[in-house]
């Protein structure tokens, strides 16, 4: 998971470099939607993980309660 997360997050901070190093106001706007993208999904990624993590503990607690 933080593979992932890490290199969506790498990408958006670079969208937003690139956004801010532009003169052109299309690109700097085609930039940032590109990093709020990116930062969704690295978003997205961390709250899969978690809710995982919490759904394989659940199934470990019921199976130590089940034995």
């Amino acid at each position: 998971m933080s593979t992932h997360h890490e290199f969506y997050l790498e990408r958006a901070a670079e969208a937003r470099r690139d956004a801010s190093q532009t003169p052109l106001q299309n690109v700097r706007d085609r930039c940032l939607r590109a990093a709020e993208a990116w930062e969704q999904m690295a978003a997205r990624v961390e709250r899969t993980g978690r809710m995982r993590a919490e759904t394989e503990a659940k199934k470990a607690a019921a199976l130590a309660e089940a034995q």
